[in-house]
């Protein structure tokens, strides 16, 4: 009988930390059983005990230890949701490609994130700040479904504290509380200072708001090997052997989950893919 190969072991890592995020999103410190290293952008798959395993992007790191935010939505993910410090999970990785950051040096980085893809963007953009003069004009879009669904509140109000940051954040829907825009993420667009020949995109959030907001960089000026955008599917090995990630000639287990619009725009195009 042949060994199983380490990529499809699951290690296990003590929960260091927890940190109620919003109602149904919790993030997870976990700590593994030596220093981690990973590429912003790149995902793991975390097992819960007696109940699955799912792929969730990496969300930030320190110290060795590996941070991933998670939306309790299944049967996995309300398991992990429920994790108290101390308590254990799973985890395979990290897999796949990173966000294309040392392309961007000389660059304007530009970030646009919907909801809980922030989450995946938030490495990147840290690391970005990190080495804040290897970069050009920095610009972070953050749209929430409301208010109240705002991720990280913290983080944006410390990156729009810093004077060499652009930030904007735009709900789809608000009360008399809220003295922001309203609308959908793409309409900042108008408003912000944008060199279409000099910028590089990297997008995150649902498939149907990176698709607009593609398609208005694009019309924009922007080169479409210019806009990066990060691929949630069905992942189930995480190393290109189950198939279940395929988007055509693409697994973005392996070829993403970071996928740049002129491989993506056609095939999310087309319906049922």
């Amino acid at each position: 009988m042949s060994a199983v190969p380490h990529a499809l072991l699951p290690l296990p890592m003590r929960v260091a930390r927890t940190t109620q995020e919003l109602p149904g999103i919790v993030t997870l410190e976990l700590e593994p059983p030596a220093p981690a290293a990973f590429a912003p952008g790149q995902f793991q798959m975390l097992y819960a005990h007696g109940a699955g395993e799912v792929p969730i992007s990496i969300s930030g790191g320190a110290g060795g230890r590996l941070l991933h935010t998670v939306r309790a939505i299944g049967p996995v993910t309300r398991a992990l949701a429920r994790l108290s410090p101390g308590d254990f999970a799973g985890a395979r990785g990290p897999f796949g490609n990173g966000w294309p950051l040392e392309e961007t040096r000389g660059k304007d980085a530009l970030f646009i994130a919907g909801g809980i893809g922030l989450a995946p963007l938030r490495p990147a953009i840290e690391q970005v700040l990190a080495h804040r003069q290897d970069y050009d004009r920095v610009t972070i879009l953050y749209g929430a479904r409301s208010p109240a669904d705002i991720l990280y509140r913290a983080d944006l109000e410390r990156w729009r504290g810093r004077f060499d940051v652009s930030l904007q954040a735009i709900v789809d829907r608000a009360g008399r509380d809220w003295y922001g825009p309203v609308g959908v993420v793409s309409s900042l667009l108008s408003s912000a200072t944008l060199d279409p020949e000099g910028t590089l995109a990297m997008l995150c959030g649902p498939e149907i708001m990176m698709r607009f907001t593609a398609r208005e960089l694009v019309a924009l000026g922007v080169s479409p090997q210019r806009i990066f955008l990060s691929l949630e599917r069905s992942m189930k090995c995480g190393v290109g052997l189950c198939g279940h990630c395929q988007l055509g000639g693409l697994f973005i287990c392996k070829d993403g989950p970071v996928v740049r619009w002129d491989r993506a725009a056609a095939l999310l195009n087309v319906r049922e893919m």
